[in-house]
């Protein structure tokens, strides 16, 4: 059924107020009633690889505060997105309700439950073409920045306190995997080098998953251990709980419970950094990063509104540091037909040589020729 246009969908509705845990529990065809302001990146793939009918959110999916893309990507998937359904949609939407979307209303057995925002490609592309353009957001993320970075400067900065590990990182290359953008695409692109290398492999939560999923058992994983799968945990890797800097450690509850050992390291800043600096501190001699958070837009997506850690950290191991995000765009498009030519000449020359060299070969080449000319016209 269409109204103005539009799809109407019907489903089950799924509510949770954190998206990477809804999404755990999703199946195809669900509903996901989010509590979620400016839809990530990264959120939004998790529902596509769900394959929801559609997206509700209580909060705007699209502020305009920045230019967040998890949006488009549902959009431009077929995934109706209705945002601003208000606090209330909670109270009204319970879990295993059965609703229809038509347009944008929210309806159950016939009536009217809910009613937001239908973001279009129009609407999607109006929000952000005056997304981020506000000096005043981003002097405040440049100020916090450097505020935090003062505070923090001396752990960061110091040699970390390791603790007793049995991985070792000297002499070695190290592999940090981060659930960041098209992180599962440039691990694969990088998969040639893992197994050719054989770094030391590093899991930051459910970067840990990535790798499992490619093949890859991480030898390390580091983390709060919120959004890190229990296949994972129990797959052999030495765990570093990140605790907060007071030390208290919410991810430790969850180790003990599934039997499991772990090392709490007590830090300042993201998991990602704190792991980035582990490797560092073991002596390892190149560290590639995957799926790593390096941009205004990259922090404000996770919730962050600054990035002192990052920062600081990359100001220590830069040297070592090679940032792979991203590189899996390299092997997207296809070769140019001038790069095919050259490669066909360069593999002629030496069949030219041989074709000198041995009579037989020689008849053959100019054979050859003779049909290229005869074919080509030259």
């Amino acid at each position: 059924m269409r109204l103005g246009g539009e799809r109407s969908v019907r489903g089950i509705v799924r509510p949770g107020r954190r998206t990477k845990e809804l999404a755990g529990r999703l199946r195809a065809g669900d509903i996901p009633l989010l509590d979620h302001e400016d839809l990530d990146e990264l959120a939004a793939r998790s529902l596509l690889e769900r394959r929801v009918a559609a997206v509700l959110d209580a909060r705007s999916a699209l502020s305009g505060r920045y230019p967040n893309q998890g949006p488009g990507l549902l959009v431009a998937a077929g995934i109706p997105v209705l945002d601003q359904l208000g606090e209330g949609a909670f109270e009204r939407l319970r879990d295993g309700d059965r609703v229809e979307i038509r347009g944008n209303l929210v309806l159950r057995d016939g009536e009217v439950v809910a009613a937001g925002r239908r973001l279009s490609p129009e609407v999607i592309g109006a929000v952000l073409a005056g997304a981020g353009q506000g000096r005043e957001d981003i002097q405040r993320f440049l100020e916090n920045t450097i505020e935090h970075a003062q505070r923090e400067k001396d752990f960061f900065l110091s040699p970390l306190p390791l603790p007793p590990l049995g991985v070792r990182g000297d002499r070695r290359q190290a592999v940090v995997v981060v659930r960041g953008r098209r992180y599962r695409e440039d691990l694969r692109a990088l998969a040639p080098y893992i197994r050719a290398e054989r770094p030391l492999l590093v899991g930051v939560d459910g970067g840990a998953d990535a790798l499992l999923d490619c093949g890859f058992v991480p030898e390390l994983i580091v983390g709060d251990m919120d959004s890190v799968s229990d296949r994972a945990l129990a797959c052999g890797a030495e765990l570093v709980v990140h605790a907060y800097p007071d030390g208290r450690s919410p991810g430790l509850e969850r180790i003990r419970r599934l039997g499991c050992q772990a090392h709490v390291l007590a830090a300042p800043g993201t998991s990602e950094d704190l792991a980035l600096l582990l490797v560092y501190e073991l002596g390892a001699e190149l560290i590639v990063a995957v799926g790593t958070h390096n941009s205004y837009v990259d922090f404000l997506e996770k919730g962050r509104a600054g990035m002192a850690s990052t920062f600081l950290v990359r100001l220590r191991i830069g040297p070592r540091l090679l940032d792979a995000r991203g590189v899996s765009l390299l092997y997207q498009r296809p070769p140019r037909p001038a790069w095919l030519w050259t490669l066909f000449l360069a593999a002629l020359i030496p069949a030219a040589v041989a074709g000198l060299l041995s009579p037989a070969l020689g008849n053959l080449f100019r054979l050859w020729l003779v049909h290229l000319k005869v074919t080509t016209g030259l």
